[in-house]
């Protein structure tokens, strides 16, 4: 694809992400219900604030800790994936690049398309190929989401059979499905009727439309460039192991916030209600999930045996260390990845034939 044909593309993938009115509406009413929330609660709030103001530094800085391990665990997913792809990039680069597109992430409702667009972007910018840039990300996207539903897997069998988990078990269980569904597809696809005949279907779906055979184009080009990082379901176990870790790392900064706040942590319900956070969360409804994030899990803390201002005050000191700290370093990694356009270290591969 030529560079002006690409910058094209670009363009047209930029309008396609920006928010709509219905996006900003939907969020300010979210906001507006946030704040009367708030507002009602406002003596759980008080004594959430009171509890804040006598944490324990100690704690703290294990919590800090914790969720830079995290950020390192993210940055290390896409780092190992350019790297199999014959580029090389230092973790402290990947970082700065993924905790950069984070803070456009949370800058604007629905602001993960933006960021991941602007992380093409600059990949792209630092010569790495167009489809090379789209399977790191969405492969990286995918590993995600197995290791969250991984994480909610295992909080399913620790959280035990009784009060709420009755209600939370269900959809603990349709993930646990959705996982095996997966496994067993990826299974049938060793097998060569199963891809003829699947390839059948696809071409039938194909022929019915030229937009729908383009993104088929656009689609196997990503897929054949994620097969050619590196074959075989081995391979795949350290970053898979990495996302998981990522959200473990995450969840323990939230265990550790409710330890440097002398709160007793609730195992037995912490990672499922981590986990089902996330899922609202990752939707971006507003920037940076504000209100979402701290109500879900505020309510999901105390139904999990918290009193409301231990439940809140965790949680808001929780989203102090992974969100309101990070914005700043990653606007200031965003000035400086926009800014600056090198190359990469080194490339050990030939260019694809896909790019």
């Amino acid at each position: 694809m030529s560079e002006r044909s690409y910058t094209t593309v670009e363009r047209r993938a930029g309008r396609l992400v920006r928010p709509g009115w219905l996006t900003w509406r939907g969020a300010a009413l979210l906001l507006a219900a946030a704040v009367w929330v708030a507002v009602w609660r406002r003596h759980e709030l008080a004594q959430a604030f009171d509890l804040i103001s006598r944490v324990r530094v100690p704690q703290l800085t294990v919590a800090v800790g914790l969720e830079a391990l995290s950020v390192a665990c993210f940055a290390a997913v896409p780092r190992w994936l350019l790297r199999e792809g014959g580029v090389r990039w230092s973790l402290r680069r990947m970082a700065a690049l993924v905790v950069a597109a984070n803070a456009v992430a949370g800058a604007l409702p629905g602001g993960a398309a933006l960021a991941s667009a602007w992380t093409f972007r600059q990949l792209n910018r630092r010569r790495v190929e167009p489809a090379l840039a789209a399977a790191v990300l969405v492969s990286a996207g995918a590993l995600a989401a197995l290791g969250l539903g991984i994480l909610m897997v295992v909080g399913m069998f620790t959280v035990g059979a009784t009060g709420a988990a009755a209600v939370l078990r269900p959809a603990a269980g349709l993930l646990a499905l959705a996982l095996l569904f997966g496994l067993a597809l990826f299974s049938l696809s060793r097998f060569a009727g199963f891809r003829a005949a699947l390839r059948r279907w696809w071409d039938r779906v194909g022929q019915r439309s030229a937009r729908v055979r383009r993104a088929q184009q656009a689609l196997v080009q990503v897929v054949e460039q994620i097969r050619s990082l590196r074959p075989g379901f081995r391979t795949w176990l350290r970053p898979a192991m990495l996302a998981l870790l990522n959200w473990t790392l995450d969840a323990a900064c939230l265990a550790a916030c409710l330890w440097a706040l002398g709160v007793g942590v609730p195992w037995h319900g912490l990672l499922l209600a981590y986990g089902l956070t996330q899922i609202p969360g990752s939707l971006r409804l507003t920037p940076g999930s504000l209100g979402v994030i701290e109500a879900s899990l505020s309510v999901l803390l105390v139904l999990y045996g918290l009193a409301p201002g231990s439940a809140i005050g965790a949680t808001l000191l929780y989203r102090a260390i992974s969100y309101w700290a990070l914005q700043p370093i990653g606007w200031a990694c965003w000035i400086g990845v926009t800014f600056h356009a090198d190359r990469p270290e080194t490339s050990d591969r030939p260019s694809s034939p896909h790019g």
